[in-house]
């Protein structure tokens, strides 16, 4: 998506704002930027197919190759100037686009998001941001942000896994957090739409590749860190230092939840804490009681006084979600009192969604897909099950396969019945990655094991369950959530747990018209 209006840009403007924006990593200097030829331009993008007349090639190295080989590709759909490095800046020199005007530098990813703001005109200044980091919550804790300011009348725009919304307008996106020319695209579209308030979920991902350079953030919310994305990163250290970035000083405003050991490491003289543990923080959360709908009603103590609230999406993380999301809120000068019960009645595609249609148990799809979003969606689970819980769960291929075990190992020492599937295995042997599973579903000791079963077919394995449930039991399908689609072998077949859940609930005889809450 692109603004209506295009904002004309030189390179001579580009090359001024690479000079000024701050150097990308301490102890090195900013980059300087060599200029052949001159262009103005109209848009910015990293892909070559996707160039529009007018646009700034983005032509960077990667693991495989240099984008600069497909410069004469976009030159033909119309890019009249190239950002690059040296070695793409030789490769278009000796290629079949000599005469290409390029602004050149040694590290063109890291000036990305800082030429994309420019070219389209700096939007996120004309916004008020707020950016959500953490392993888990960070969907939840947006969506109930931005129930908040619309209560509040603030004409809101959110960016994230679910997908990109301007106003009630939704964009599905491949990325939590678009890259840099998108997402500044993006932020020119809100804008231009009348956007007054982002909400942006940020990936570890974006923050390592600079996704988000030059994005001037309002406030920064940190939920937790658990194990995942160690295909990415080395280990959890790194993984938590690339989401440390975001409290490096670009963020106006800092909230982190200091529940676990990681945020504590954020908290600097002025950081706003959040805790539901008792720890002191300005904002915390106590008198905590789940009602048998699955919501729960608690007591926030925040800098301006006490106040009931509730959470109508099951499970204490969610407190925490809420509680993080009410704080991130008064940072954006909206009283939290004055909208609280907007953000507790907000529920969010694929997260603990319920899915009723008159059947005598609990059904619910929740994106749980880490070892600690299964464990904790299984605790929240646990307290309205009056029977058995059961869990249909798979794990993703082409990721990280340290936490297969683990998964397994959760779902059978937590819950009561374990059907093990398929996720999305991409282009490995689903067999293999349920075999993973299983090791560690079997170390559970035979005392504490749940029963277990294998299988593959996913919508089988769901509809195993639904058949399988009685009357105060609760069927938990995790791991895919809002995801519309299963990715197998390099084909997305069309997939949506809420959708067959409802298929098996209508094939048992429970097909009345009450929506999923």
């Amino acid at each position: 998506m692109r603004p209506r209006h295009d904002h004309i840009t030189s390179l001579l403007e580009i090359s001024a704002e690479i000079k000024a924006q701050s150097p990308s990593r301490p102890g090195t200097e900013a980059d300087a930027p060599r200029i052949v030829g001159q262009a103005t331009v109209t848009g910015i993008e990293s892909a070559s197919e996707s160039i529009r007349p007018g646009d700034v090639f983005a032509a960077l190295p990667g693991a495989h190759g240099h984008g600069a080989r497909f410069a004469a590709a976009a030159v033909a759909r119309g890019a009249v100037a190239v950002l690059t490095d040296e070695a793409g800046d030789a490769l278009i020199a000796d290629g079949s686009a000599p005469g290409l005007p390029r602004v050149v530098v040694s590290d063109p990813r890291a000036v990305l998001g800082a030429v994309s703001a420019c070219v389209y005109g700096h939007p996120g200044r004309r916004l008020t941001i707020s950016g959500v980091t953490g392993t888990s919550g960070k969907t939840t804790t947006t969506f109930l942000l931005r129930a908040g300011l619309r209560a509040a009348g603030r004409r809101t725009g959110l960016i994230g896994t679910v997908g990109d919304f301007i106003d009630d307008t939704v964009l599905k996106t491949p990325f939590t957090t678009p890259e840099a020319p998108a997402l500044q695209a993006l932020l020119a579209v809100m804008v231009e739409r009348g956007i007054t308030h982002v909400g942006m979920e940020v990936s570890s991902h974006a923050l390592r590749m600079g996704r988000v350079n030059a994005v001037p953030f309002a406030v920064a919310g940190f939920t937790n860190l658990s194990m995942d994305h160690l295909d990415f990163h080395a280990d959890m250290e790194d993984y938590f230092q690339a989401k440390a970035s975001l409290f490096d000083g670009r963020a106006k405003r800092e909230v982190v939840v200091i529940d676990q050991q990681w945020g504590p490491r954020l908290v600097k003289p002025t950081t706003v804490t959040v805790s539901t543990q008792g720890l002191s923080a300005h904002w915390s959360a106590d008198e905590l009681i789940q009602h048998p709908d699955g919501s729960t009603s608690f007591q926030v103590h925040g800098p301006s006084g006490s106040f009931g609230a509730r959470c109508r999406i099951p499970g204490r993380y969610n407190v925490e979600n809420t509680l993080l999301a009410l704080a991130i809120l008064a940072e954006n000068d909206v009283d939290p009192r004055s909208v609280v019960d907007a953000v507790g009645s907000a529920q969010v595609r694929g997260r603990m969604e319920r899915v009723d249609r008159g059947q005598p148990f609990l059904s619910i799809v929740d994106y749980s897909h880490k070892p600690a979003g299964v464990q904790a969606a299984l605790a929240a689970l646990r307290p309205p099950t009056t029977g058995r819980l059961i869990i249909v769960l798979g794990c993703g291929g082409d990721r990280d396969r340290a936490k297969r075990a683990v998964m397994g190992e959760v779902a059978a020492r937590d819950a009561d019945v374990l059907v093990v599937t398929d996720d999305n295995p991409r282009y490995e042997d689903p067999a293999d990655i349920r075999a993973a599973m299983l090791v560690g579903a079997r170390a559970v000791p035979g005392s504490d094991a749940a029963d277990i079963v294998e299988i593959g077919d996913r919508a089988q394995a769901i509809g195993w369950a639904v058949h399988a449930a009685k009357p105060g039991d609760t069927v938990l399908i995790a791991g895919k959530g809002h995801e519309t689609g299963q990715e197998v072998a390099g084909t997305m077949l069309p997939f949506d747990d809420v959708v067959v859940l409802g298929q098996a609930l209508a094939e048992l005889g429970f097909d009345s018209e009450m929506s999923s809450s």
